[in-house]
C-alpha cells in the first residue's frame, strides 16, 4: 500500500530510492565525506554509513556555510543523496541542494518518522509531495 505525504517543495526535481533517516542534524562540513558520501560525525546516528543515491530524511542542517559547497561536491563525486526531506529546511541545506540539482522537501504535514528506513520514496520537490511505497 503506497502513500502521500504533502510537503513544502524546496529544490526541483524528482528522484525515487531507499530512505536513510536521521533524528540527528547534520553538518556537511567535516560530518560527510565528499568522495565516498559517508557519514563521519561519530555523534551521527549514520555514523559509518553512506548517504549515496538515497533520500536522506534529517530534521536540519548544521554548521558552516561551506556545507552547500560540500553537498555540490557530492554530487559532483556520484555520491550525494538523490533527494532530502528535512523537518525545516534551512539555507545551508537549501542551497545546497539547490545547487547540486537535489530534489529536496520540508515540513511534511504527517508522521514522515515512523516510515522505516529502506521504504522506497519518491520525492517531488515540484508539488513538495512524498511518495512512499
Amino acid at each position: 500500500m503506497s502513500f502521500t505525504i504533502q510537503g513544502r517543495g524546496i529544490s526541483k526535481g524528482r528522484a525515487k530510492g531507499l530512505l536513510l533517516k536521521s533524528t540527528e542534524p547534520i553538518s556537511f562540513l567535516s560530518g560527510v565525506d565528499p568522495h565516498t558520501g559517508i557519514v563521519l560525525e561519530k555523534s551521527s546516528p549514520l555514523c559509518g554509513q553512506s548517504i549515496s543515491g538515497k533520500v536522506l530524511l534529517f530534521p536540519h542542517g548544521k554548521g558552516s556555510t561551506v556545507g552547500s559547497y560540500i553537498i555540490y561536491a557530492l554530487k559532483r563525486n556520484n555520491k550525494a543523496p538523490c533527494a532530502i526531506i528535512n523537518m525545516e529546511a534551512e539555507t545551508i541545506i537549501a542551497v545546497g541542494a539547490i545547487i547540486a540539482d537535489i530534489p529536496m522537501v520540508d515540513r511534511p504535514r504527517d508522521d514522515i518518522y515512523s516510515v522505516d528506513d529502506g521504504a522506497v520514496v519518491c520525492v517531488d520537490g515540484d508539488s513538495g509531495c512524498i511518495e512512499i511505497e
